[in-house]
């Protein structure tokens, strides 16, 4: 079972900007190579982090308004979120322990 929820527009803000832990959001499409790489690292993420961090994915194709909102203009694009606001973004394949790392912070 994944510890990553697939999120809509109108999921979006109680599930993201409401939440009381930091939530990571990871905008991708299944056309994207690169998403399809960084994948992986963000379910290993969503697993080590399970507890403390929400980790969600929105597919900018259904859902682009969210993806809009935030000047998503490439993918993937990989958003931490604290208090519903956007404290750290990333663009394109990270490595994990950068993405750790940012996450750890957000914890603090």
């Amino acid at each position: 079972m994944s510890n990553v929820n697939e999120l809509s527009d109108q999921e979006f803000a109680a599930e993201v900007l409401s939440a009381n832990e930091p939530v990571l959001v990871d905008f991708w499409a299944p056309w994207c190579g690169p998403c399809r790489m960084i994948a992986p690292v963000v379910e290993e993420l969503a697993a080590e982090n399970q507890g403390s961090l929400k980790v969600a994915k929105i597919n900018i194709d259904e859902s682009p308004e969210t993806a809009s909102t935030y000047g998503v203009s490439s993918i993937p694009t990989i958003m931490l979120f604290k208090g519903g606001e956007v404290i750290d973004r990333f663009v394109g394949v990270q490595p994990k322990k950068r993405l750790q790392d940012a996450i750890d912070q957000a914890k603090a």
